[in-house]
């Protein structure tokens, strides 16, 4: 899928470019990954066991509280993040707590894009224009 672009109701942050990581699954910040290692713990988890360090993380849903917005912060910190943070619906806290760890979010598009967007695209995400361009998929 190279050259498709889709509009997302909400965003924010900086442009930023790199590969997807996709599940359609949740993500806590508190529940689904180890910060320290930056790979997903959850053994349930669809990408149970994946880095999500340097990727772009599509995602269904948001999940959890203030203790996952603070966790993106100290995540930020650290230096052990995805490069942004895509999903189908998003919650306020969440959105909170990525503003404040500086990444880049997108969500809220008129198809559910875990659906439509394979683990390894190259994507681009442009907050300004509300915008997700695929740029092609690797084999």
């Amino acid at each position: 899928m190279s050259g498709k672009e889709f509009i997302a109701a909400h965003a924010m942050g900086s442009r930023v470019e790199g590969f997807a990581l996709v599940a359609k699954d949740g993500f806590s910040a508190r529940y689904d990954l180890d910060r320290i290692q930056g790979v997903f713990s959850r053994p349930a988890h669809k990408l149970a066991g994946q880095s999500y360090r340097d990727r772009i993380l599509v995602l269904d849903t948001a999940k959890g509280g203030v203790a996952s917005a603070w966790m993106l912060h100290e995540m930020k910190a650290r230096g052990v993040t995805p490069l942004a943070l895509v999903f189908n619906s998003v919650n306020p806290i969440i959105a909170q707590g990525t503003a404040l760890a500086d990444l880049t979010m997108l969500a809220g598009f008129d198809c559910d894009i875990t659906s439509v967007l394979a683990s390894g695209a190259r994507v681009e995400l442009i907050p300004e224009r509300r915008l997700l361009r695929v740029f092609a998929t690797t084999p």
